[in-house]
């Protein structure tokens, strides 16, 4: 007979039971961990076997350009094997992106992933087709804003230059191109991915959405809203313009090749691109009221897009004695970052009368009877600033092209409105990136662009030229 004492057993016995009931409750926990909140992640991860095997079952829908031309299509290999191609290339490869059972998906392809493949909804039809094994399965079609045209025309003319090209539509937010190079070819993905993946001019990288620059003198639409609604008399205000301020015995803002302007009112500072009354306006605004504003505009926060990721611009917060750091931001230098899309954006709603509308980049869902089974619809993200405040604007941006920096963009019998930009960038022994934005035509417009070619010198020379050239394109095209 055992020596041992019955406490002591059940003494064990519990400490057992103790243990499996953590083990239990550990497991239990992390089972409900990953349902509730790595499922959906895990499902939709491009490296998710299952799903690209799944992807493969159904014919991938195909992406049109807004007049229907195909951009991308699929067709079968085998059962469980497909091959998309690109019609155009390199041209949309930024936008469009790519699905590689290596590399996996990006772009419109990952964003619009359960339409292509069919999963996205209840449309009866297609539920039949899918329990019918002798029916093909294919995915839904997307009907995009953009013009292949417009896009090759916006691509050719930046040329080898890196860079990007945004045309928006401002009255309803549609995207008409949105072009950024260096690109790659996504039909060699395979073949070509080390060099594309390892090259220092990053072609992989959307510049158009993600590239963060320094706004330099476009950023001074802003500070002139910013001024009009919060320095009273400021168009009637003059300023004396010496070439540049002096803040303290190191610190001193000039203006672009140290350029004297004299007695100048606010029109004529903004036509002129004067760093020096732009500065002054930014110390009497003081950073609390220029970073309002500049908020306003979606700056340090997420603009709400379905259809594609953009990096939100960033607009710093400084403390009242960092003059000159206050300074360089009214003229968008100093830590202030912007990308191309959401310069669009800012130009479209000057545009638009103040309203800043949602970018939209696919028009419709269509069934593969080509029938529309969802649309995507206009929508508004706010009254950004007065209609009053934004015709004064559009009258200083007329100016610009008229009588100041911007008469490169300028179009025979069509009057166009921009602002042109010279942003520093980090690498002080080149050339500083040239920026444009615009819109045209003056009293009903139409396109809305912004142009940045990365050290590309002054915005009135090839920014401004290309922005020029691709909206006559565009409205001839119309």
């Amino acid at each position: 007979m055992s020596n041992i004492p019955n406490n002591n057993i059940s003494k064990n016995i519990k400490n057992v039971l103790v243990v499996f009931l953590v083990c239990f409750i550990g497991i239990i926990s992390y089972i409900t961990y990953f349902q509730i909140f790595k499922a959906e992640e895990i499902s939709s991860s491009q490296y998710n076997k299952r799903l690209q095997a799944k992807r493969n079952e159904v014919l991938r829908g195909t992406i049109y350009d807004v007049n229907m031309k195909p951009l991308a299509k699929s067709k079968k290999i085998s059962k469980l094997n497909q091959e998309r191609t690109y019609a155009y290339g390199e041209i949309f490869a930024n936008v469009l992106g790519y699905v590689s059972p290596q590399y996996g998906i990006t772009g419109l392809e990952k964003q619009y992933d359960k339409e292509l493949t069919g999963l996205d909804t209840m449309d009866i039809s297609k539920v039949f087709k899918f329990f019918n094994e002798e029916t093909e399965k294919v995915g839904h079609d997307l009907r995009t804003t953009l013009n292949s045209e417009v896009q090759k025309k916006a691509y050719d003319l930046l040329g080898d230059q890196r860079g990007a090209v945004v045309l928006l539509n401002p009255k309803n937010g549609e995207v008409i191109s949105l072009v950024s190079k260096p690109s790659y070819d996504p039909n060699k993905l395979e073949e070509q991915w080390k060099n594309i993946s390892s090259s220092e001019s990053k072609p992989l990288y959307n510049r158009a959405t993600y590239g963060l620059y320094p706004p330099g003198s476009v950023f001074k639409v802003i500070t002139a809203v910013s001024a009009l609604e919060n320095i009273n008399g400021i168009k009637q205000k003059t300023f004396q313009d010496e070439g540049k301020i002096v803040f303290n015995s190191k610190e001193s803002l000039k203006n672009y090749n140290g350029e004297v302007l004299g007695n100048i009112n606010f029109n004529e500072a903004f036509t002129h691109s004067s760093n020096v009354v732009f500065g002054t306006i930014g110390l009497e605004l003081g950073n609390d009221k220029l970073r309002t504003t500049a908020e306003k505009f979606y700056f340090n926060k997420d603009i709400p897009i379905k259809d594609f990721s953009v990096k939100n611009g960033r607009f710093p917060t400084l403390k009242n004695y960092e003059k000159g750091n206050i300074a360089q931001s009214a003229i968008g230098q100093a830590s202030v970052l912007v990308s191309p899309l959401q310069m669009a954006l800012v130009t479209s709603a000057i545009a638009n009368d103040g309203v800043m509308m949602k970018p939209i980049l696919v028009k419709d869902v269509l069934n593969d009877k080509g029938q529309r089974i969802k649309k995507s619809s206009s929508e508004s993200l706010g009254q950004i600033t007065t209609k009053e405040n934004a015709v004064i604007i559009k009258e200083f941006m007329k100016d610009v092209v008229e009588k100041g920096t911007g008469g490169k963009a300028s179009i025979d019998d069509v009057t166009v409105c921009g602002k042109t930009g010279t942003a520093d960038n980090e690498l002080g022994n080149k050339k500083p990136h040239s920026w444009f934005v615009g819109f045209a035509p003056y009293k009903d417009p139409q396109v809305a662009v912004a142009v940045i070619v990365e050290n590309g010198g002054v915005g009135g020379g090839k920014a401004a030229e290309i922005a020029g050239e691709i909206m006559k394109f565009y409205l001839k095209s119309k």
